[in-house]
């Protein structure tokens, strides 16, 4: 039996629901081969000429019926290698049917249902004579539907088949499932908590690869920026330690919204601290962003919203924040001939330290590392 599956990208999408906050990681769990197992243990104990595992998209699912589809994501029998990515509207066909009742059902005489879609029929020679489906629901949600056709040795599919069809169906909710926790899981533990940006420790492990990578490649560069947050222990004094942290959250999203999303990992290093790792820009563009990050801080007015927002209204408090910036380029600061632990500590100690002179310089300033050696203010 040959199985066809999903390209993992489109799949990947398909699992982006609202438990991971539409967020998905490269080191989740793939659950490409668990769906494939599926779908062959379900043949395995209802022998069937063909079947098909069909997922809805969650980007689009609040929106109205008519424009909802189901996508075929792993599949098996004649003309299958076709039908992965292939997208039917729920409102139409038997596997609509399944989802939008939440019920499963054996189909015969399909020639003369009025409810079939001959889409498999249409992409290849297979003839469908009868099917059984069941839904796939997750938390009281259908999200997907699994089929069986053609029983073999058979004319049709029996109720007890329809309820081993149903066990499968079961199991795979529980395998999705466990493939968000886990890659929730994978998320929180790379996650800072209060800013919602990527931890250190996630930082160091990213740099690391990224280092790997421009090693074996030399025209990429690796530019880090170092951020440093002006006056903050004032407001943290002035306006308590609630304030403070707020005002990091915000600082978090500025960052996330004014630099570009691709090849850019934004942290938080600690305390009032953030440092950004850039893979696909120039340094000089890179200047630039830094020095919108300067500008929007600088415009950024602290707010004394309270931890329960619902309890008073919020106040914009005569207190403005700035940033100090130091920027590195792996290129052109370091070299690519050092080993990759010593090239990353120096890359963010270049960093670092241009940092503290943009603070001595004046602060809300953006300063870019120098070439030779500089002595370490702090």
């Amino acid at each position: 039996m040959r199985l066809h599956i999903l390209e993992t990208r489109q799949l990947n999408r398909l699992l982006s629901r609202e438990r991971q906050r539409r967020q998905l990681d490269e080191d989740a769990p793939a659950l490409d081969q668990t769906l494939k197992e599926v779908l062959r243990n379900a043949n395995q104990f209802v022998p069937s000429e063909a079947g098909s595992i069909l997922l809805d998209d969650p980007f689009r699912k609040k929106g109205k019926t008519a424009f909802q589809e189901l996508v075929f994501v792993a599949c098996f029998g004649v003309g299958s290698s076709n039908l992965p990515g292939l997208q039917l509207p729920v409102n139409a066909g038997i596997v609509g049917v399944t989802y939008l009742s939440g019920r499963s059902s054996i189909y015969k005489n399909l020639l003369s249902d009025k409810k079939f879609i001959a889409k498999r029929d249409q992409l290849s020679r297979f003839r469908t004579r009868s099917i059984i489906c069941a839904p796939i629901i997750i938390e009281k949600s259908v999200c997907g539907v699994i089929e069986l056709i053609n029983r073999k040795g058979k004319k049709n599919f029996s109720e007890e088949e329809l309820k081993l069809l149903e066990i499968f169906a079961g199991y795979t909710s529980t395998l999705i499932q466990n493939v968000l926790y886990a890659r929730t899981h994978i998320k929180i533990a790379k996650q800072d908590g209060l800013t919602g940006l990527y931890n250190d420790r996630h930082f160091y492990d990213k740099l690391d690869q990224d280092i790997r990578m421009a090693k074996k490649s030399p025209e990429q560069d690796i530019i880090l920026l170092f951020i440093d947050m002006d006056h903050f222990k004032e407001v943290n004094d002035k306006y308590g330690h609630l304030v403070g942290s707020h005002v990091l959250r915000d600082i978090g999203d500025i960052l996330k919204k004014v630099s570009p999303p691709e090849g850019t990992t934004i942290a938080r290093y600690g305390g009032d601290e953030f440092i950004i790792i850039f893979s696909k820009m120039p340094l000089a563009e890179v200047q630039q962003v830094a020095q919108a990050i300067c500008n929007a801080v600088y415009k950024f007015e602290i707010s004394s919203r309270p931890y329960f927002p619902k309890t008073s209204t919020p106040k914009r408090l005569q207190r403005r924040l700035t940033c100090s910036i130091g920027v590195a380029s792996l290129r052109d600061h370091i070299g690519y001939k050092l080993p990759r632990n010593d090239t990353r500590q120096l890359l963010i100690r270049k960093a670092d330290t241009a940092m503290y002179r943009a603070k001595l310089s004046g602060k809300n300033r953006v300063c870019i590392a120098n070439r030779d050696k500089e002595i370490d203010p702090g």
